[in-house]
């Protein structure tokens, strides 16, 4: 598994890119899974990093997580509004785990209550996806060019410039 933690240490521009416009748009990222017929569906998260992990939770029930838990393959991509890409972009391509630890969940609870005021404290989690990643891109623009740095594990970082 590639959490977040080693991600950060493999892929360090896009990691940094992604943290930047994850930052920017308020967290907001678009999450793209895998509907039940095959074909793709785009849904509006705010992904959190916990402990060394890309958590992706949110309100119970609702499609995208069933989608998930359906099949485990995710796309995250950060909310662009601009686009000649000027503070970068980034994607990060993977699969979920489902974490059923409830004192984790009570710890991520606590966390997400001190930082935002949102209180679930002592709520169950439907499902707990972390991020196991497979890859990941960003895209900037630098010297006219643009450049893509791609990154697959253990493989660390490359950058195609066009």
């Amino acid at each position: 598994m590639t959490f977040w933690t080693e991600f950060t240490e493999e892929a360090p521009k896009i990691s940094t890119v992604f943290r930047r416009r994850h930052k920017a748009t308020g967290n907001l990222c678009m999450l793209a899974t895998l509907r039940a017929d095959g074909s793709p569906r785009i849904s509006p998260v705010e992904p959190r990093f916990f402990e060394g992990m890309l958590v992706i939770v949110g309100m119970p029930g609702t499609t995208k997580f069933k989608d998930l838990g359906r099949d485990p393959r995710f796309c995250l991509h950060t909310a662009t509004v601009d686009t000649m890409v000027g503070d970068g972009d980034a994607k990060l391509f993977g699969v979920v785990t489902d974490l059923p630890d409830r004192d984790l969940h009570a710890r991520f609870a606590q966390d997400l209550f001190e930082e935002s005021g949102f209180d679930i404290r002592g709520q169950e989690f439907d499902h707990f996806y972390v991020a196991d990643l497979t890859g990941a891109s960003c895209v900037e623009i630098a010297d006219d060019q643009l450049a893509i740095t791609i990154w697959k594990p253990g493989e660390g970082e490359r950058v195609v410039r066009k």
